[in-house]
């Protein structure tokens, strides 16, 4: 299917797939009933957990290995990341602190604070598709068998992020078809990454990793400062922070496994 593209055109299309693997995520929710609010709370969690990991092992350290390959020293690479990290965190941040209530829709089911946690999260979810998007349309510009190796392991990665979007919106009280089309609108940000990263970030290979690193800092923000206190609010119940540890591990492995 890829062979005898452009690589703008296999970087394109390889974005695009790889994004459509957070609607394969997202399919347990079209089946799953009505979530009670331990349910969801659970799931919340697990949402949670896969993006700590998604932070650090799709992000900040495939970061600071661009940096490196690129001729930089790990001290460089290392201090650049972190500066990334704090930027985008702050950002975020600052949107949370300035941005007008009105502007967060409220779920079915959910309160104003609750709302704005929660939309914040998907936001920072979909924020980091973006530089994935741009990894694998660069990564076609290094040969068909290396975008597809690229493509395989952000796509398999996608899964598990597919559905945190779902069970976050599932969270809120929204019925299950739109919590599978929230997290179908959240992966096909990466095609879009793909395009640009596939034109530009190819002359500019020193604009990925800071891409990485500002997505990175906003879930880090988004999941320490607001979703976690949120499933930690009923501290007799444990099933939040066990959804928490399953998805990072999870997530850990995955990437790991995938390299």
């Amino acid at each position: 299917m890829f062979e005898g593209l452009s690589p703008l055109a296999a970087g394109s299309l390889g974005s695009l797939c790889a994004g459509l693997m957070t609607a394969l995520g997202a399919v347990p929710m079209l089946v799953m009933r009505d979530t009670s609010a331990r349910t969801q709370g659970t799931l919340l969690g697990f949402a949670a957990g896969v993006m700590l990991a998604a932070s650090f092992f799709s992000l900040i350290i495939p970061g600071v290995d661009s940096l490196t390959e690129h001729g930089a020293t790990r001290a460089v690479a290392a201090g650049s990341m972190a500066a990334a990290v704090l930027i985008g965190a702050a950002a975020v941040g600052l949107m949370n602190r300035f941005a007008p209530v009105h502007m967060v829709s409220i779920g079915p089911a959910g309160s104003p604070a609750l709302a704005r946690r929660i939309w914040l999260f998907i936001f920072a979810i979909t924020l980091h598709n973006f530089p994935e998007g741009a990894a694998v349309g660069v990564s076609f510009g290094g040969g068909t068998q290396q975008g597809l190796s690229t493509m395989l392991g952000i796509g398999i990665q996608n899964v598990p992020e597919g559905l945190a979007v779902a069970a976050a919106m599932a969270s809120l009280g929204y019925k299950r078809r739109a919590a599978f089309l929230a997290a179908l609108a959240s992966g096909l940000v990466e095609p879009i990454g793909g395009v640009i990263g596939a034109s530009v970030v190819a002359l500019l290979p020193g604009a990925l990793p800071w891409g990485l690193g500002l997505a990175a800092g906003a879930m880090i923000y988004v999941v320490t400062a607001e979703i976690i206190p949120e499933v930690q609010r009923d501290a007799k119940d444990q099933r939040a922070m066990v959804g928490l540890m399953i998805g990072l591990v999870g997530m850990m492995f995955l990437d790991i496994a995938l390299g």
